[in-house]
């Protein structure tokens, strides 16, 4: 797996995954130097090529001037994120059909900065764990656990076993501020044009909705997330 731009392959050096090389524009610069002085010390090798070179190695060339290779995304599996917390309260996401990469990206990057236990995404119908998504999500793909799942229905019914209180995201629901949050939470955020699916959000045992007060009927997928993901923060702080 390729891990692309400078905050993402910082946060790659703080996990314990091995890094097989790095590639890196010749003469660094800035921040380039001290990751090429973290490469140096952990002895990784370091391939100094064209930039030409990373633009055609990285997805959409932003890279930032390196790119590190290490080995494919490891999955957690969905036992680990629900037991990560044991009986203490849980706070976990579900993406029921999110494929764009960026807001995947973004979820994820959200739920780590708000101590999420693990994110959720199926097997099918959703984007994967890429070079593109560590990118966008600074690094955070490489703290937080992520779950594949071959069927949401699964996990659904294996959180509610586990205590756990599902909390759709979707536009007729009751008011997110009006929701108590205690306990453990699962939040699941729909697609950017479906939202949750109808199955799905039959199985949940709330729906909420975040007040809008403009003309645009709707808020982006990472945006509605963030704002929930901080209301649970908000309400157990």
């Amino acid at each position: 797996m390729k891990v692309a731009g400078r905050n993402a392959v910082s946060e790659l050096f703080k996990t314990d995954k091995n890094i097989d090389k790095l590639l890196m524009e010749k003469e660094p610069q800035g921040s380039l130097k001290a990751i090429f002085a973290e490469a140096r010390k952990r002895n990784i090798r370091v391939q100094f090529v064209d930039r030409k070179v990373l633009d055609r190695e990285s997805e959409a060339g932003r890279h930032q001037g390196v790119i590190a290779y290490t080995t494919d995304y490891e999955y957690s599996t969905l036992d680990e994120i629900i037991l990560s917390r044991g009986e203490k309260d849980g706070f976990v996401v579900l993406c029921d059909g999110i494929e764009d990469v960026h807001n995947l990206g973004s979820i994820i990057r959200v739920a780590e900065c708000a101590g999420a236990d693990g994110v959720i995404i199926p097997a099918n119908n959703s984007a994967s764990v890429t070079e593109a998504v560590v990118r966008i999500s600074a690094g955070a793909a490489n703290h937080v656990k992520v779950a594949k799942v071959n069927s949401l229905k699964y996990a659904i019914d294996k959180l509610k076993e586990n205590g756990f209180w599902l909390y759709a995201l979707e536009a007729d629901g009751n008011n997110i501020y009006d929701a108590d949050f205690s306990g453990k939470v699962a939040i699941i955020v729909g697609g950017e044009d479906s939202g949750v699916r109808r199955l799905t959000r039959e199985k949940c045992d709330f729906t909420l909705s975040i007040p809008l007060k403009g003309k645009v009927n709707s808020l982006n997928a990472s945006v509605a997330f963030g704002i929930a993901a901080y209301e649970v923060v908000r309400k157990r702080s």
